[in-house]
């Protein structure tokens, strides 16, 4: 593509791993932030914007430019605090993005990939039968509901302009530079501690931000990705015991699990408060990326263990 790409939330972790492999590849790109990226490359635009939100005036920045890539949003909280945080998330993930993308059609950009979530889908999957995106919304999460809701209203201006819409479903993203609860489970078993999660029998869909980043500028260019869901993973789904055992493979230490009752962790985890850690860890949820392999022909090109091999050399770096 020729014409430059606009990226939201280039200073995210998903937005510095987009942008430093598109630009490996040759992408002329546009990255508003608000504060200033470390970076001079030539292909790259840097223009500082105070925020965005439902009147962000973007003209400026989408001058030319042929596709937008928009992965800012308010992210999932594990310990919410605001009164109403649907409305918070409403603002950002709903208002703003539409904002953006009724710019972007009058501008004349032909196409607008918009990173959502698996949590459209819920939270978890019946053993045996991976989400698709033929499954109905079922959130009840207000970080879920806003992506669902932007999902609807993005889909619905593609249909009135001109301008295709792919919409981009990942599960739990991890790789260099993860944080919150990823970083904090490698650092558990990179620093030994005893983990009562060996009895879990769950499997779980991963992706790693390379897989990811490949992903996304696949569906810059292929013309079946236009109007269309997909969701995406790494294609190795692995029980909650089997990653942590990855993990330590790749950190080079002896994984440390011991056997505990998945129902007595469930209801400890509620008694403390953290049930939705729990759950994370004991149910699972898988994520069907058949669409993508057969309509794109997308194969994720990294392995769940090289994804973790490069977080792991990446984590001990820091440490």
């Amino acid at each position: 593509m020729n014409q430059p790409v606009l990226i939201t939330g280039a200073s995210g972790f998903v937005g510095q791993a987009l942008t430093a492999h598109m630009l490996e590849l040759g992408y002329h790109l546009v990255c508003p932030t608000r504060q200033p990226l470390n970076t001079q490359h030539t292909n790259m635009q840097n223009p500082v914007i105070p925020g965005m939100d439902a009147q962000t005036d973007w003209t400026d920045h989408l001058h030319q430019a042929g596709a937008v890539i928009h992965c800012a949003a308010r992210v999932h909280v594990m310990h919410e605090t605001a009164g109403d945080p649907l409305s918070l998330f409403r603002a950002l993930n709903v208002d703003a993005s539409v904002n953006l993308a009724r710019q972007a059609a009058a501008a004349g950009v032909k196409h607008f990939i918009y990173l959502s979530s698996v949590k459209v889908n819920g939270e978890k999957s019946l053993p045996g039968h991976p989400l698709s995106e033929k499954d109905i919304a079922a959130t009840h999460d207000p970080y879920g509901l806003s992506k669902y809701e932007a999902e609807r209203a993005l889909l619905a201006i593609g249909k009135k302009t001109s301008m295709a819409i792919t919409i981009v479903r990942p599960p739990l993203i991890y790789g260099p530079g993860v944080k919150a609860n990823f970083r904090s489970m490698m650092q558990a078993v990179r620093r030994g501690i005893p983990l009562p999660l060996a009895s879990i029998s769950n499997q779980r869909s991963l992706l790693y931000i390379g897989n990811l980043t490949h992903f996304l500028t696949h569906c810059l260019y292929h013309p079946q990705a236009k109007n269309a869901v997909f969701q995406v993973s790494d294609n190795e789904d692995l029980s909650t015991p089997a990653l942590l055992k990855a993990c330590a493979q790749a950190l080079q230490v002896k994984p440390r699990l011991f056997a505990f009752p998945p129902g007595w962790l469930s209801l400890l985890a509620r008694i403390l408060g953290r049930r939705a850690v729990a759950d994370r860890l004991c149910e699972s949820l898988q994520v069907d990326i058949g669409k993508a392999r057969r309509q794109l022909g997308w194969e994720p090109p990294f392995t769940v263990a090289q994804g973790l091999q490069y977080t792991a050399e990446h984590e001990s770096s820091r440490n």
